[in-house]
């Protein structure tokens, strides 16, 4: 079996764990590229000598084969390889119940498995996994992956058409865009129906075309009610729905003061800018956005969620007079300042930035992420970097 696929980076660790006994939930949107992962860590596990099975119990007759009594199910699994694939097993009834059983059998079976929405997801996962399951993160291509798969991948057509795998398989920007409307179809169809009353599709529609066009922007939901002409209440569920779905994320502000940080409002980001664009009905080349500075800063944010681990968090900082960073990375609570910036002059520290470092007078390091200006400068203590958007996607790390 060959998978033409893009290299995705989680590829490599994921193959790490083929040979631990935890079960490894693969969570993310839809047609983020779940199940071609899930093939392509069969293919690892084949060629390492293991006897593989893949379930996808998406298709009507394999869930019917499971309609039986939970030890069936676990025999079932058990017998069918040493390391087990199972494509959105949110559908699989008792499915904590069965793993939990599979894997304190002391079983040789390594279980792989992907599901698209938390919310239904969660029921599954009772606390008796515990201590007994890894879960990984899978998000639209980043810019570099794409890059990597095509040498000749702009930026700007990541700004424009994002990172959906669908996407890959033509050249076509026509194509692109109707491939991205179908999905973003598919996704209130499929995920949100469910969740959302009848009568209130069109009111989470224009939800949904307010935070694609405030994104990046303060927002708080007592407007977004108003707007919509729904209650805070129902608008919070919402955000939830989105959120629980992975398909719009809140950013909160950063604070030393906890309880004042709580009351401000929150900036939010879709989680695939094709996705916005379509949202927006707008594909139009970068130099003709007046949104060109909300698309680069959407491109770092997604840079930086993409690679969030339990050591890090992604806040903003603002005052009261204005003053702002966009974007404070959290790691091991040590607050890391990250600016945006689509049109800099040389020498030039922003203005929110540089509040930032007077108020707080001991961060080592912070980054200016821009289109033209690469250098160090140094402000007290602090180490600024200054790196273009190019070098920020191949070089930031830290």
């Amino acid at each position: 079996m060959v998978i033409d696929m893009v290299k995705r980076n989680i590829i490599n660790k994921l193959q790490e764990e083929i040979t631990q006994p935890e079960i490894d939930i693969l969570l993310g949107p839809r047609q983020v590229g779940k199940t071609t992962i899930l093939k392509q860590l069969q293919v690892c596990a084949e060629r390492k000598g293991f006897r593989t099975a893949f379930i996808d119990l998406e298709q009507p007759q394999v869930l019917a084969g499971f309609n039986a009594s939970d030890r069936a199910v676990v025999d079932m699994i058990k017998r069918s390889g040493q390391v087990v694939f199972i494509d959105e097993f949110q559908y699989l009834e008792n499915a904590s119940k069965i793993f939990k059983a599979i894997y304190d059998s002391g079983a040789k079976t390594k279980i792989f498995c992907s599901g698209s929405s938390s919310l239904e997801i969660h029921k599954h996962l009772k606390e008796s996994l515990a201590g007994r399951r890894f879960t990984f993160k899978i998000h639209p291509l980043a810019c570099g992956e794409l890059k990597a798969h095509s040498k000749n991948y702009p930026l700007e057509m990541y700004l424009r058409y994002g990172g959906m795998p669908g996407l890959t398989a033509t050249d076509s920007l026509e194509r692109k865009q109707i491939i991205l409307s179908e999905l973003l179809s598919s996704y209130v169809l499929k995920d949100v129906k469910s969740l959302v009353k009848e009568e209130n599709i069109k009111a989470f529609n224009h939800l949904m075309y307010l935070l694609a066009q405030d994104q990046g922007s303060l927002v708080s939901v007592h407007s977004l009610s108003n707007e919509i002409n729904l209650s805070s209440k129902a608008v919070n569920r919402y955000l939830d729905i989105l959120e629980g779905t992975y398909v719009n994320f809140r950013v909160y502000s950063f604070s030393t003061n906890l309880g004042n940080e709580l009351k401000k409002s929150c900036k939010t980001y879709l989680y695939d800018l094709g996705m916005r664009n379509a949202l927006l009905k707008d594909f139009s080349a970068i130099s003709q956005r007046q949104d060109k500075g909300v698309l680069l800063e959407s491109y770092v944010f997604l840079k930086l969620f993409g690679n969030i681990t339990p050591n890090k968090e992604i806040k903003f900082w603002r005052t009261k007079e204005g003053d702002e960073v966009d974007f404070i990375l959290l790691k091991d609570r040590k607050p890391i300042p990250i600016e945006v910036k689509s049109g800099l002059k040389d020498g030039e520290l922003p203005r929110g930035l540089r509040k930032f470092l007077q108020r707080y007078t001991k961060i080592e390091k912070a980054f200016v992420v821009n289109e033209n200006i690469s250098e160090v400068v140094c402000q007290g203590s602090c180490a600024i970097t200054f790196m273009t958007f190019e070098q920020f996607e191949d070089k930031f790390d830290l």
